[in-house]
C-alpha cells in the first residue's frame, strides 16, 4: 500500500495491465454488463454458520429487532430532549430498518422500476453518445458548477468577486499542477477525476448551505469521536485521569489506535467489514469506477484518523498502491479544535469534501497501470491461514490488540525519529542563517515565503497573506493543532484575521499533512506490509504534498 498520491485514496493492483477500455469503466463500458460484487466472507452459507435456534426464529427476531428501532425513533422524534436532532435520527432509524427489510425483499422491487425509467430515458442514450463527447459534457457541468458556486451566491464579509476569481482561477493551477506532474497524463482516467471534483463542489454545497447536510456530518464525526474515545477508558486504568487530560500522543493517540485495530479485527471476524467494503465497492464502482477498498478509506478518513483507516482494509494491504489520511483530520482531534475557536461547519466540511476529490486527484497524480483487486468485486481472501483463523469474536479482537500494539510501537518510533530530524534541521539551518546575519533561519521560515503564492491562489486577501502562509508553514513542519493554536492566538490578540482570511485558514489547516504524519504512515503501512516497505518510504513525502495541496484547493473552494 502506498502512501501516494492525494492522500485520500486506496488503490490496489494485482498485476495485470489495464486495458484501455476498462480503465474508465463507469462511463465507457457497456451499460449491459452487470458488475458481480463478492466479498472474502461473504457467501451463501453464512446462515449455515449461525445457530440452528437463530437461523429458525430469525425472520421473528430480526423484525422485532426492526419494530424497536421503529419505536426508538417515533419516542426520539417526540421527546422536546432529542427532537431536535431529528434529521439524523431519522436517517439512522430508518437505514437499519431498510436494511433489515431488505433481507426478505428482493432489491428488484425497487430496482426494477428505477430501472425500468432509468436506462431508456437516462443510461441507454447516454452510452450512445462518443467518449470524447461524454468528457465535453462532464467538463461543461464541472465548470458551470464552479463558477455558480463562486459567483451565484451574495458576499459575505470582507470577500469580493474579484477575491472569488482568484479563487476559482486557484483551483484551475491546482489541478494544471497535478495534470503536469502527473507520472503518466496520457493514462488519467478523466471520468473518474470529473466525477470526483463535481462531488467536491456539490458536497460543499450541500454541507454549507443545507442545515440537514451540516447536521448530518457533524453528527457522524461526533459519534466517530465519542466511540475512539472509549479506548481512554482503559487508557486511564494503567495511568489516570490527570494524565489522559493531558493529551499525551504516546497515550491517548496510542492508546487510540490499538483498541480501533482490535475492534476492525474483530468485525472481520463477524463478516461486518467484508459486508461494508462489498457495498462500497458497488457504489464507487458505478459512481466513479473505483475499487472498493479505495472507496472505504477514503471514506472512513475524516471520521477515524490515518492510521485507523487504513486498518480497515488490512487483509488487502499488500495489494495496494495507496492509502489515505493527510488531507483530512479525525473525528477524535475535532472537539480538541472546535475548543480553539474553528467553527465546527468549518472542519466538517473541509473533511468531507476532500473524499470525492482525493481519489479524483490521487488518479490524476500516478495513474492506475493495473486492474484493482476490489474495484466492482471483491475476490481476496483475510490472507489468514484457516486453520490459524480465531476460534470466535473475543480471540480476533484480541489477536487484533496484540497487532494494534505492533502498529503502535511502529508509528511512535517513527514518529519520534522524523520530529528529531526536523529538529536537527532546523538546527543546522540556524547555524548556517547565523552566518548571513540570519538569526531564526528554519524551515517554517523559508516554507512561508515559499507558500506566499499558494496563500494568494487560495483568494487570501492581499495584506494577510504572508500571515496565513506563515501558518501553513506551521501545519506541515510542526502540525495542524500547533498552527490552530497560533491561529487562535491571532483571533483573540489585537490584530485578527479578517472573516474572509480565516475562514480560509480555518479550512486549509483542517488535515493531517505534516513530517509528524509522514512518520504515522509510514509506520503504520509498513508494520501491514512489511513487504511494500521500501515503496512506502519511497513515496510517502508526495502522498504528503498532495494531501497539503488538496486542503488548499479545498480552502479555496470554501
Amino acid at each position: 500500500m502506498l502512501p501516494t498520491e492525494q492522500t485520500s485514496a486506496i488503490r490496489e493492483r494485482t498485476g495485470a495491465d489495464v486495458k484501455e477500455d476498462n480503465r474508465s469503466e463507469s462511463l465507457e463500458s457497456d451499460p449491459k454488463e452487470k458488475v458481480d460484487v463478492t466479498s472474502p466472507s461473504d457467501d451463501d452459507d453464512d446462515d449455515e454458520n449461525k445457530p440452528t435456534l437463530y437461523t429458525k426464529y430469525r425472520p421473528y427476531i430480526l423484525t422485532a429487532f426492526a419494530l424497536v428501532i421503529l419505536g426508538w425513533w417515533i419516542s426520539a422524534t417526540v421527546l422536546e430532549a432529542t427532537r431536535h436532532r431529528w434529521i439524523v435520527q431519522t436517517v439512522f432509524a430508518w437505514a437499519f430498518i431498510a436494511i433489515i427489510a431488505f433481507r426478505f425483499i428482493d432489491n428488484s422491487v425497487i430496482s426494477g422500476p428505477i430501472s425500468a425509467v432509468w436506462e431508456p430515458t437516462v443510461q441507454k442514450p447516454w452510452y450512445r453518445l462518443p467518449y470524447r463527447a461524454r468528457l465535453a459534457i462532464g467538463w461543461l457541468c464541472l465548470l458551470a458548477i464552479v463558477f455558480g458556486s463562486a459567483f451565484g451566491f451574495k458576499l459575505q464579509g470582507n470577500t469580493t468577486f474579484g477575491d472569488r476569481a482568484i479563487s476559482v482561477l486557484g483551483l484551475l493551477v491546482f489541478q494544471f499542477g497535478f495534470w503536469a506532474t502527473s507520472k503518466k497524463r496520457s493514462e488519467i482516467p478523466w471520468p473518474t477525476v470529473i466525477v470526483g471534483l463535481f462531488l467536491q463542489q456539490v458536497i460543499a454545497l450541500f454541507v454549507l448551505k443545507s442545515g440537514a447536510g451540516f447536521s448530518l456530518f457533524h453528527w457522524i464525526a461526533t459519534l466517530a469521536a465519542d466511540f475512539l474515545d472509549q479506548a481512554l477508558a482503559g487508557a486511564t486504568f494503567f495511568f489516570d485521569a490527570d494524565t489522559i487530560n493531558k493529551h499525551w500522543f504516546f497515550v491517548n493517540t496510542l492508546s487510540t489506535i490499538i483498541f480501533f485495530i482490535a475492534f476492525v479485527q474483530m468485525l472481520y471476524y463477524l463478516g461486518v467489514m467484508q459486508w461494508i467494503i462489498k457495498y462500497f465497492a458497488w457504489f464507487f464502482f458505478k459512481l466513479m469506477g473505483v475499487s472498493g477498498a479505495e472507496a472505504v478509506v477514503a471514506a472512513a478518513s475524516p471520521w477515524i484518523g490515518q492510521g485507523e483507516s487504513a486498518c480497515l482494509v488490512r487483509p488487502y494491504v499488500d495489494h495496494l498502491t495507496m492509502t489515505s489520511g493527510f488531507s483530512t483530520i479525525a473525528g477524535s482531534v475535532l472537539a480538541a479544535y472546535i475548543g480553539l475557536g474553528v467553527p465546527a461547519q468549518n472542519l466538517v466540511t473541509s473533511s468531507v469534501m476532500s473524499i470525492p476529490a482525493s481519489m479524483a486527484i490521487s488518479k490524476m497524480r500516478i495513474p492506475e497501470m493495473d486492474e484493482p483487486v476490489t474495484r466492482g468485486r471483491i475476490t481476496v481472501d483475510r490472507g489468514e491461514d484457516k486453520a490459524k483463523a480465531p476460534a470466535n469474536a473475543l480471540h480476533a479482537f484480541s489477536r487484533g490488540a496484540v497487532f494494534g500494539l505492533v502498529v503502535a510501537g511502529h508509528i511512535f518510533t517513527n514518529v519520534l525519529t522524523v520530529l528529531s530530524l526536523v529538529a536537527m534541521i532546523n538546527g543546522l539551518l540556524t547555524w548556517i542563517g547565523r552566518g548571513f546575519g540570519i538569526h531564526q533561519l528554519t524551515l517554517q521560515l523559508i516554507l512561508r515565503y515559499l507558500f506566499y503564492p499558494v496563500a494568494f491562489f487560495m483568494g487570501v486577501p492581499r495584506a494577510e497573506i504572508l500571515r496565513v502562509s506563515e501558518l501553513l508553514a506551521t501545519k506541515l513542519v510542526a502540525n495542524e493543532f500547533a498552527a490552530y493554536l497560533d491561529l487562535h492566538a491571532i483571533t483573540t490578540g489585537p490584530n485578527p484575521l479578517s472573516p474572509r482570511a480565516f475562514t480560509i485558514t480555518s479550512y486549509a489547516l483542517c488535515g493531517f499533512a505534516n513530517l509528524g504524519s509522514l512518520g504515522i504512515q509510514v509506520g503504520v503501512l509498513s508494520a501491514m506490509a512489511p513487504s511494500r516497505a521500501k515503496i512506502i518510504a519511497r513515496i510517502a513525502l508526495s502522498a504528503m504534498i498532495c494531501g497539503f495541496i488538496s486542503t488548499m484547493q479545498t480552502a479555496g473552494i470554501a
